[in-house]
């Protein structure tokens, strides 16, 4: 057994099934971002919507008190990536750039 697991919550982008770590107080765009994957996106403050895509799993906080969401796409699963921090584990169905190689597990 691993005496120092990471512990630090994993953000899977599906359909592709890419797997990042995600540091604390980073958002979901952050996380991607740093680990070579190009997560649709282009405020990354939570109004222009052009991240907006389906939270398949988990749960995230804001940082904003009210991301450019309505009250009823968030209660349909859809979430603002560039804003939202991640409570544990979590998928997102979201369309990804083209990198040059698929990211590892950091």
């Amino acid at each position: 057994m691993n005496p120092n697991p990471d512990l630090r919550p994993v953000l899977t982008v599906q359909p592709l099934g890419w797997c990042v770590r995600v540091a604390p107080g980073q958002s979901l765009v952050e996380a991607a971002r740093a680990a070579g994957v190009r997560l649709r996106s282009s405020c990354r403050n939570g109004t222009c919507r052009a991240c907006l895509c389906r939270l398949v799993a988990g749960e995230v906080d804001y940082r904003i008190a009210w991301p450019g969401i309505t009250v009823e796409e968030r209660l349909g699963g859809w979430v603002l990536p560039c804003v939202a921090v991640p409570r544990g584990d979590v998928a997102i169905d979201a369309t990804a750039d083209v990198v040059p190689t698929p990211p590892n597990l950091r």
